[in-house]
């Protein structure tokens, strides 16, 4: 009993940290073939569109039972295509041409301000109080701020490689290079600054998300529908933006790979994970892995590639995780509290449930 107990506690905390793995490779991959030429406006749309064509008929088998809202309705229709935009036509666009500016390791920094974004936003648009005496207050505006100190940091200051090359190594290395982490000369501010602005979008989706499910609750055919409303956006948009016609002919080699893996796994696997994880540990489960992504990229960035990953970036990096955490662990207290005060008042609406639970 206390062993499975023990691998139940266990074996979704490996999942998760594989999960963060996997995603870091797939960058390290998206990165490689735009370096040789692949058009990241391309990618973006074969992935979304094989990854709907998953999600459609596996949301249906899902959700087998009927819904009492109407799915297309005006105001849920708007809602797909607000989430299609924000979730995937700007954020996917803009993260994968500052993936071809910058490296993956700020792909992670950058992702680190998700909670930092949310948190402003939800400041500003005056869903959540300015409590300046609350804790849980005070966690989020500390670790916006470290968050934000730690991506600039990774933007102003790369500082030295980690590994750096001898110049029998940089050649060798140039003429057999199967990967791609990092690749020079780069536009290293303007990566950043898309990749931010793309994290900026997902908090954005997050909010209309959390409306949607209120509206809607069968997760996965939002899912499905927000994801062919952002693929037809992404379209249109890249064959305004990539008219040559030879950057969408599909050959069969690493970039067909990258795309029917990239899609199955956003789409099917990530989904499924986020989901049981969720039901079984919490809604704050799956986000902590997040930070664990800097692992990640720094092993295989110094692990397998010369010249490819800076101290400064990694610094920064560590430093946003913490001001993460820190946001995370704020946004958990405030939940705790506000569980505690619904449940107190529904108490003292109820004081006879309160006495028959004393008897």
């Amino acid at each position: 009993m206390g062993v499975g107990s023990k691998l139940g506690e266990v074996a979704p905390f490996t999942v998760m940290v594989i999960m963060e793995g996997c995603t870091i490779a797939l960058t390290i991959m998206a990165k490689t073939v735009m370096s040789r030429g692949m058009s990241p406006f391309v990618f973006v749309v074969y992935t979304n569109a094989l990854g709907t064509l998953i999600l459609l008929p596996f949301s249906f088998l899902y959700h087998r039972e009927r819904a009492e809202q109407p799915l297309f309705t005006l105001p849920v229709f708007l809602r797909f295509f607000f989430l299609g935009l924000t979730g995937i036509a700007l954020s996917q666009n803009l993260a994968f041409v500052g993936l071809s500016y910058s490296s993956p390791i700020v792909v992670c920094a950058m992702g680190l301000l998700i909670p930092a974004f949310s948190f402003i936003l939800s400041v500003v648009l005056r869903r959540s109080k300015v409590e300046w005496r609350c804790s849980s207050f005070q966690f989020k505006v500390i670790g916006t701020l470290v968050s934000i100190m730690g991506a600039v940091s990774v933007v102003i200051y790369k500082g030295p490689y980690i590994r750096p090359s001898s110049s029998s190594q940089k050649l060798q290395h140039s003429e057999h290079q199967l990967f791609v982490f990092y690749s020079s000369p780069d536009n290293w501010i303007l990566g950043c600054m898309l990749l931010a602005a793309s994290f900026f979008c997902v908090s954005l989706w997050n909010i209309i998300q959390l409306g949607t499910i209120k509206l809607y609750p069968q997760v996965m055919k939002i899912a499905s529908f927000y994801s062919l409303a952002g693929t037809v956006q992404c379209a249109i948009f890249s064959l305004i933006v990539e008219r040559d016609l030879n950057a969408w002919k599909l050959r069969l080699n690493m970039e067909l790979l990258l795309i029917v893996i990239t899609a199955i796994f956003g789409s099917v696997v990530r989904s499924s994970v986020q989901i049981s994880c969720t039901r079984m540990k919490g809604p704050f489960y799956v986000p902590l892995f997040q930070p664990f992504r800097i692992f990640w990229a720094t092993f295989f960035g110094v692990g397998f590639f010369v010249n490819g990953l800076h101290y400064g970036s990694v610094i920064g990096a560590v430093i946003s995780g913490l001001g993460y955490y820190t946001v995370s662990w704020g946004q958990m207290r405030g939940d705790e509290k506000q569980e505690e005060s619904v449940r107190y008042s529904s108490d003292e609406k109820n004081p006879l449930l309160q006495e028959d639970s004393e008897v």
